[in-house]
């Protein structure tokens, strides 16, 4: 018992040190939207209900470029599609009515699926990944909500103090992690190449989601080097 506990101290010491790592890039996410000239409510709107960082980084971007609804709506989605395996991993240890599992649903993020992850029992899995999603929700919305309301009010603070510069750090910083892998890195190389290429002379948000197609080239590589391996 008194172990149980003390893995259950450490998981909310570890998905509290997850939320407060990740608060700066939802100031950053409010000052996007208050640059971009999008309303409190609905920056609030964008945190509380899609609620996936990488992703409203992208959406509210292209909106910024004057890009389209439809072009913002898919970028969003084609950063979101990874959820897709988590909820298939996660599963087993999220058992319950189908109201319960589609409210906790919201909090399919990567750093509740981490720290759900790196527990050995279903119990604690579910501990850390409800801890983890909490965590993180509730910072990153009380940060969006100073982010859009605070630097709202003057229009040259987020370059005064240097803001505008963490926004693409921050969108760098939530897809970090990923470039450990080399099919990740081949895959972001080209998508970079292709929206550089794109930017010049396409509207707002086509880039973006034309970055994607990367996959088509990387994929069938990948496919090729694991046949020669063996």
């Amino acid at each position: 018992m008194q172990e149980n506990d003390s893995i259950r101290r450490a998981i909310r010491a570890q998905a509290v040190s997850i939320g407060l790592a990740l608060a700066p890039f939802g100031l950053a996410f409010g000052a996007l939207c208050a640059e971009a000239g999008i309303s409190m409510w609905e920056a609030l709107g964008f945190s509380a209900l899609v609620f996936a960082g990488s992703s409203q980084f992208a959406a509210v971007s292209v909106l910024a470029d004057d890009g389209t609804v439809i072009a913002a709506i898919t970028a969003g989605l084609l950063l979101n599609l990874r959820s897709l395996a988590f909820g298939v991993s996660l599963a087993p240890s999220l058992k319950g009515s189908f109201i319960w599992r589609a409210c906790i649903s919201q909090l399919m993020i990567d750093e509740s699926t981490a720290v759900a992850s790196s527990q050995s029992s279903v119990e604690n899995r579910r501990y850390g990944y409800l801890w983890g999603g909490i965590s993180v929700f509730v910072l990153w919305n009380l940060m969006t909500l100073i982010g859009v309301s605070v630097l709202s009010e003057t229009e040259s603070i987020i370059s005064d103090f240097g803001i505008d510069a963490t926004i693409p750090a921050a969108f760098l910083g939530l897809i970090w992690g990923r470039l450990k892998d080399s099919t990740h890195r081949a895959t972001a190389t080209i998508g970079a190449l292709i929206a550089l290429i794109l930017i010049p002379i396409t509207p707002a948000g086509i880039p973006v989601i034309a970055a994607a197609g990367a996959i088509i080239w990387v994929r069938p590589w990948k496919l090729k080097k694991g046949a020669d391996n063996e």
